[in-house]
């Protein structure tokens, strides 16, 4: 077995809000796509990665496991426009009279594949006459994609797409004019490294630059926004922020020349939702933690005002996710102890019945409210997507009064069980986790814990496809629900936000720490995964508590805090999130909670991080140095690995054979790792 590559260290020091901050593997931020050290070194790691977590594995039958889960995948769901249902499929878009009818291919994303670069579908959204098709692409798995115009008649691209590349799909796409014009759209002003997004007003026809359309967001801000119409055309309201939006300001468009005026100010609290007539009913947790539903006049005198805001429904004990406009009702989406349950009700929110879903699991939506409010509903009924922890996702409509429809069912069915378990966090709060082990499975077991607990995100009982690969070949999966993440409201969220970071970690090694206790974990047979944030708990993991893992196996992470103030990206999300890098006070914390600064030599277990080449959000130099830093510091004699994938990105922008590439492996050292045997290929 090889050695891992030898890394130079250089006496790098930093001053940060006057704190030294040494960084002695800094050269590894440099290019890796250019022929140099780095590039070099990058791909010594991957093939001493490769080498090493593949010896003695089936890598064939390891791969066909990982294909089959993802067949059960999170589908992209149908959307109408003009009487009309698109879709995609097998890289494909399709147009039909129903939602899964056998209509006829408009676009095969094949045609934008370049050299090394498979194309992928970003979004998707038809124009409400159904005539014009928009698609997002990404070419190269860093999630900047750029719109694309198919005419539906002809399944012909046109010439009028607009030439600024989206940064990302978070500000759900595009948002089309009600008449079917134009759209407005986030896009980029200046390169993608710079991070400096605007609203354009795209007209259909155009050519050249599209018009910047003048929101008036606070001053400063380098946030998402994204634009709603009212369906008559009269009103559009301009949301800010990614993670909890708002709506900064209102336009009434049904009087030509009048421009945005303010609508509320910046705080901290969601106010999130669709326009309804002329108000703007949204869900909010201002003053009721676990929100309410409230309707906010659009022509109100003083809008910030809660005092002329109408309460809809009061807050309750399930925690409320958004609101859609179905026909004449709202479709109310919640969460009782992280399942989902839809409610349906009137305009002045009286209560008309329930969606009847399929179990206790979790409906498909975004990662943030932001991109949610691309949800729409044309014709009168509710399309969603569900899935529990042990069934992967279907597809159902639903309309006011009807019987629930099954659309699509769904494609896998793990023989497994899931019980809902708590530990007790050094405060005494109880972490809710999900024990998911193969029916019949013996305890203890090998157990892999999984987890993210950040941006207020919820993590949800649904269906993962890496996740069921783990239950698939014999594993049992617990997935906890730590504080930072948005599983019971905005309390629980902020409970692990920004000067309470820390607490996150104090409440996983809680659930690792009893599930130890209580028998689920064997001795020494316990891993830890986290994705992007979840990555950061991983490296904290790690470096806290070596003896309690077998393996960390970090995802797309963010590493190296300090080195995030250096990148645009980065530098905003860490504002947000942890504090400011100008102050000594925030940026010492900080210091104390970044994996890359804590690393010291100990005897550390297995470590694999997986990172992407592309990843515009947590870029590959993150892992480097902290695979660089924990090589150096290692005193056992597990393996410490790195493979930073060509073509990848976050995730959502990446390929499906670079996925189920990067399952294979992690899945492969994971079951070297726990003691598990390699699978037997699924039969087909």
């Amino acid at each position: 077995m090889s050695a891992a590559p030898h890394t130079r260290t250089e006496d790098v020091v930093e001053i940060v809000a006057g704190i030294a901050v040494p960084d002695p593997y800094r050269w590894l931020e440099g290019d890796a796509s250019v022929p140099g050290e780095v590039a070099d070194w990058q791909r010594a790691q991957a093939a001493y990665a490769e080498e090493t977590l593949w010896s003695g594995h089936d890598r064939d039958a390891i791969r066909a496991l990982v294909e089959h889960s993802h067949e059960g995948a999170w589908p992209e769901l149908p959307r109408s426009g003009g009487g009309l249902w698109f879709r995609a499929q097998g890289g494909r878009l399709l147009v039909a009279d129903e939602p899964y009818g056998a209509g006829r291919i408009l676009l095969d994303l094949r045609r934008f594949d370049e050299p090394g670069g498979t194309a992928v579908l970003s979004w998707f959204a038809p124009s409400p006459d159904g005539a014009v098709l928009a698609v997002g692409v990404c070419t190269d798995g860093s999630e900047h994609n750029r719109v694309e115009l198919v005419d539906v008649a002809t399944g012909s691209l046109r010439d009028d797409a607009p030439p600024e590349p989206l940064h990302s799909s978070w500000g759900g796409g595009i948002s089309w004019f009600p008449d079917s014009t134009g759209f407005a759209f986030l896009g980029l002003r200046s390169p993608a490294q710079d991070f400096r997004q605007v609203v354009y007003r795209r007209e259909l026809g155009t050519r050249g630059p599209s018009a910047i359309e003048d929101v008036p967001i606070p001053d400063g801000s380098r946030e998402y926004t994204r634009i709603q119409f009212s369906p008559d055309g009269r009103w559009a309201v301009a949301v800010h922020r990614v993670g909890t939006p708002f709506p900064v300001a209102v336009r009434d468009l049904s009087h030509p020349g009048t421009g945005w005026r303010p609508f509320l100010p910046p705080r901290p609290e969601t106010v999130v939702g669709h326009i309804v007539g002329d108000r703007y009913v949204t869900v909010t947790d201002l003053d009721a933690p676990r929100r309410r539903l409230v309707a906010i006049p659009l022509d109100a005198e003083d809008p910030a005002d809660p005092s002329g805001w109408t309460e809809l429904v009061p807050e309750g004990e399930a925690v409320l996710r958004s609101v859609l406009p179905v026909g004449d009702a709202l479709y109310l989406s919640e969460f009782h102890r992280t399942a989902a349950r839809v409610r349906i009700l009137d305009h002045d929110g009286a209560e008309r019945g329930v969606v009847p879903l399929p179990g206790q699991g979790a409906l498909a939506a975004p990662f943030f409210p932001l991109t949610g409010l691309a949800a729409e509903s044309r014709d009168g009924s509710f399309v969603f997507a569900f899935s529990t922890l042990t069934t992967s996702w279907g597809v159902y409509r639903h309309r006011p009064g009807g019987a629930l429809e099954v659309l699509q069912e769904p494609r896998i069915a793990i023989d497994a069980t899931a019980e809902l378990r708590e530990a007790t966090a050094a405060d005494g709060t109880a972490i809710p986790y999900h024990v998911v082990r193969p029916r019949g499975a013996a305890a203890p077991a090998p157990v892999l814990i999984s987890a993210y607990g950040a941006a207020g995100i919820p993590t949800l009982p649904q269906y993962q496809p890496d996740l069921a690969a783990v239950l698939s070949a014999g594993g049992t999966v617990v997935q906890a629900y730590l504080r930072g993440g948005g599983e019971f409201g905005s309390a629980w969220f902020r409970a692990a936000d920004r000067e309470r970071r820390g607490t996150r970690d104090g409440d996983l090694l809680a659930v690792a720490e009893d599930v130890l206790a209580t028998g689920i974990a064997a001795p020494g047979r316990l891993a830890l995964s986290g994705g992007s944030d979840g990555g950061l708990m991983c490296g904290n993991a790690i470096t806290a508590r070596p003896d309690l893992w077998c393996a960390v196996l970090p995802r797309a992470p963010l590493l190296d805090l300090v080195g995030g103030f250096r990148n645009p990206y980065l530098e905003f999300v860490i504002r947000k999130a942890w504090g400011d890098p100008e102050d000594p006070v925030d940026v010492a914390r900080m210091i104390a909670l970044s994996p890359y600064e804590r690393v010291r030599p100990a005897e550390y277990p297995l470590l694999y991080v997986e990172a992407g080449a592309n990843d515009p959000r947590c870029p590959p130099w993150q892992a480097r140095k902290f695979v660089a830093r924990m090589q150096a510091a290692q005193r056992g004699s597990a393996p410490i690995l790195l493979h930073v994938y060509e073509n990848a990105g976050h995730g959502s922008g990446t390929g499906h054979d670079v996925i189920v590439a990067q399952d294979a492996a992690w899945l492969a050292c994971l079951l070297g790792a726990l003691g598990l045997p390699d699978p037997v290929a699924p039969q087909r």
